[in-house]
């Protein structure tokens, strides 16, 4: 009976996410999406950020913030100075039943000054990942928003100085 209850469990987990072919979306509008903030702050993208550009650093799986940080990492060392949001958008059921326990475990090991700057994306991540393909999902998606939420610079290849470079020509 155990052996059924796990292997039903985990033919469940793995039946609740969908790959979608990688597209580059630049020139479209980003989708309209809702998540909160590791702060508690609930957000609208790209509404809530209208006006200004914004680079989100889109990650769909934990193993994503390797990447992630390389990003980080580079953009503070060339003094870049643009609004970067982190985005952990996960789709399936499995991440939306246990989000707080995400959410805190991100807590953990994130300062508290920069919670603000993590939004995580549980009911919209599905159409995160459709809109940027998910397929190589350890790779970051990187998306520069113009201030009418429109990609302007979009990467999903992995960190590269040249991409960095690029990226920062559009900013």
């Amino acid at each position: 009976m155990r052996t059924i209850l796990i292997s039903s469990f985990t033919f469940l987990l793995l039946s609740c996410s969908s790959t979608y072919t990688n597209i580059d979306p630049s020139g479209k509008t980003f989708p309209t999406i809702s998540g909160s903030s590791l702060n508690g702050k609930e957000y609208t993208i790209p509404a809530d950020f209208s006006g200004e550009k914004i680079l989100l650093l889109v990650g769909f799986k934990r193993k994503s913030q390797f990447d992630i940080d390389r990003w980080t990492i580079g953009l503070d060392q060339t003094k870049t100075r643009v609004k970067t949001i982190e985005l952990p958008a996960t789709q399936g059921w499995f991440p939306i039943l246990f989000n707080d326990m995400i959410d805190n475990g991100m807590r953990n090991g994130i300062p508290n000054e920069l919670w603000k700057d993590v939004i995580t994306v549980y009911d919209d991540g599905e159409t995160v990942q459709q809109f940027t393909g998910n397929q190589k999902p350890l790779n970051c998606r990187v998306i520069l928003l113009d201030s009418s939420g429109k990609v302007i610079f979009f990467h999903d290849r992995g960190f590269s100085v040249k991409a960095l470079n690029q990226l920062r020509e559009k900013i």
